[in-house]
C-alpha cells in the first residue's frame, strides 16, 4: 500500500481537528478537555518550531553567504544576482503588505471572538505592549543601535532579536568569505554538515505536524468557534494567492521587457519545475529540474544557471517573504493591532533578511514566520489561525520561489551575454514531444 504523503496527512490532522472539536464543544466537558489534554500539544509543536529558528538562520544563512567564494571569479555575476533577488524580494513583500492592507482579511473577525483571542494570549498581548512603550521612549537611533549585538549568545536566547542573529550570521559569513579557503573549509565544512542536520530537524518536527495541526485546530474551534473566523481564514488565503499570482505576472512582465522573450515561452519552459516544486514545497528538490529547463528551454547558459540558481534556492524566497507579509498583518488585525507605517517598514526589511535564512524545504517558511512577528511585536500564538491553511499555500508560494530563481536567472545571463537564442518554434516542439 502507498504510504500516504505528509501534505494528506497535514489536511486530515486539519480536518479531524475541526470535526472532533465540532462534536466535543457538544458536551459539557469536551472544552475542557481540549484545553487540558489536546491544545499542550499543539504548543508544544509552535515550541518546536520556534526552538529551530535560531540554528536555522545560523546554519542556512552562514551556508549560503559562504558559499559565494567564487564572487571573485564572478563578482560582475554576483553583484546582480544577489541585488536582483533582493530587489525582488522587496518588490514580493511590498505587494503582499499592500493587498493585506487593502483587503483587511483580519478584519472580518467580530470583536467578540477578537476579545476571545485577545483573553486567550493576553500574556503575549501584554508583554508586545510593554515592549513597544519602551520602544517609544529610545531615540532615533536605537534601532540602528539594537542591530549589533555585544552577545551573541544573549541574542540567540531570544527570538525576538533574531536580526541580531541574521546580522552576525552575515558578517561571519562575509569573514570566510575573505579569509584563504586553507583556513575557512574547516568552519565551512562544519557549518555545511550543521545545515544538514537542522534541515533533518525539520523534517522530523514536520513528522508532527499532522498531529500539531490537529491539536492547534481543535483548540482553535473550541476557543473562537465563531464563523467569521474561517470566513476571515478564506480571506487569508485569498491575500496570499491573489499576490503569489501577481508576483508570477510581474516575473513574466520582467522577462519579456528585459529579455524579449514571450509569455508562452517563458511559462512552457517552467512550468515542468513549477509543477514539481507545487507538490514537493522544496525549492531544493526542484533545482535539479529547474536547472535542466533553465538551460536548454530558456537558453541560459550553464555558467550562469550553476551559479545563479543555487544561491537562489537559498537566498530567493519571494513566495515566502510574500505570505510572511499577509501572514504578520493578519494575525495582527485578528488581535485588533494597527501597524504603523514603521512597523511594516520594519516588516519589509525583516521578512527579507529572514527569506535569505530560509532554508528551501518545506515548513520552513513558518520557522521564518516566527521570527517576522517577533519583530514586529504581534503575538507569536496567532500562528494557530493560519496553520490550517499553511500546507496548500506552502505548495504555491514554492511554486513562486522557483519562478523567481529562474526569472533571475534569465536576467542575469541577458545582462552579462549568457542568453542563447531558442526559436519559440523549436520550444514548442520540444515540449510537445516530452
Amino acid at each position: 500500500m502507498r504510504k500516504l504523503e505528509l501534505h494528506w496527512k497535514i489536511l486530515i490532522g486539519m480536518f479531524l481537528g475541526v470535526v472532533f472539536a465540532l462534536v466535543m464543544s457538544q458536551i459539557s466537558w469536551g472544552s475542557d478537555f481540549i484545553s487540558d489534554w489536546i491544545k499542550p500539544f499543539g504548543t508544544i509543536f509552535i515550541n518546536a518550531l520556534k526552538l529551530i529558528a535560531v540554528p536555522l538562520i545560523l546554519a542556512s544563512l552562514i551556508k549560503g553567504i559562504s558559499d559565494l567564494k567564487d564572487i571573485s571569479k564572478l563578482s560582475k555575476m554576483g553583484g546582480r544576482t544577489i541585488g536582483i533577488y533582493i530587489l525582488t524580494t522587496v518588490i514580493a513583500v511590498t505587494i503582499g503588505l499592500v493587498i493585506v492592507n487593502l483587503i483587511k482579511p483580519g478584519d472580518s473577525i467580530s470583536e467578540e471572538t477578537r476579545l476571545e483571542l485577545v483573553e486567550n494570549y493576553s500574556g503575549d498581548a501584554n508583554e508586545k505592549i510593554m515592549a513597544a512603550a519602551k520602544q517609544q521612549e529610545s531615540g532615533p537611533l536605537q534601532a540602528l543601535v539594537d542591530l549589533v549585538p555585544s552577545n551573541i549568545f544573549a541574542a540567540a536566547s531570544d527570538n525576538g532579536n533574531m536580526l541580531q542573529v541574521i546580522f552576525f550570521a552575515i558578517f561571519f559569513g562575509i569573514g570566510l568569505i575573505l579569509i584563504p579557503e586553507k583556513q575557512s573549509k574547516p568552519v565551512k565544512d562544519f557549518f555545511d554538515g550543521f545545515n544538514e542536520v537542522i534541515l533533518k530537524l525539520i523534517d522530523l518536527i514536520m513528522l508532527a505536524a499532522p498531529y500539531g495541526v490537529f491539536a492547534l485546530l481543535a483548540a482553535l474551534v473550541v476557543e473562537a468557534p465563531s464563523v467569521d473566523l474561517f470566513k476571515a481564514l478564506a480571506w487569508y488565503a485569498f491575500c496570499i494567492i491573489l499576490g503569489l499570482s501577481l508576483m508570477i505576472l510581474f516575473y513574466i512582465f520582467v522577462v519579456y521587457i528585459f529579455t524579449k522573450k514571450t509569455p508562452s515561452f517563458f511559462m512552457k519552459g517552467i512550468s515542468p519545475s513549477q509543477l514539481l516544486a507545487f507538490s514537493t514545497s522544496s525549492s531544493a528538490a526542484t533545482l535539479p529540474v529547474t536547472m535542466e529547463r533553465v538551460e536548454e528551454h530558456l537558453g541560459v547558459e550553464e555558467e550562469v544557471t550553476s551559479f545563479v540558481l543555487p544561491i537562489g534556492a537559498t537566498v530567493n524566497m519571494d513566495g515566502s517573504s510574500l505570505y510572511q507579509a499577509v501572514a504578520a498583518v493578519f494575525i495582527a488585525q485578528a488581535f485588533g493591532m494597527n501597524l504603523d507605517l514603521y512597523t511594516q517598514l520594519g516588516i519589509i526589511v525583516t521578512a527579507t533578511l529572514a527569506s535569505i535564512g530560509s532554508a528551501a524545504v518545506p515548513g520552513a517558511g513558518m520557522v521564518m514566520l516566527v521570527i517576522v512577528l517577533a519583530q514586529a511585536g504581534i503575538p507569536e500564538a496567532g500562528l494557530a489561525l493560519i496553520f490550517a491553511v499553511d500546507r496548500p499555500l506552502d505548495m504555491c508560494r514554492t511554486v513562486v520561489n522557483v519562478t523567481g530563481d529562474a526569472t533571475v536567472s534569465m536576467l542575469v545571463a541577458k545582462s552579462v551575454g549568457k542568453l542563447k537564442d531558442i526559436p519559440e518554434e523549436k520550444k514548442w516542439d520540444d515540449h510537445l514531444n516530452q
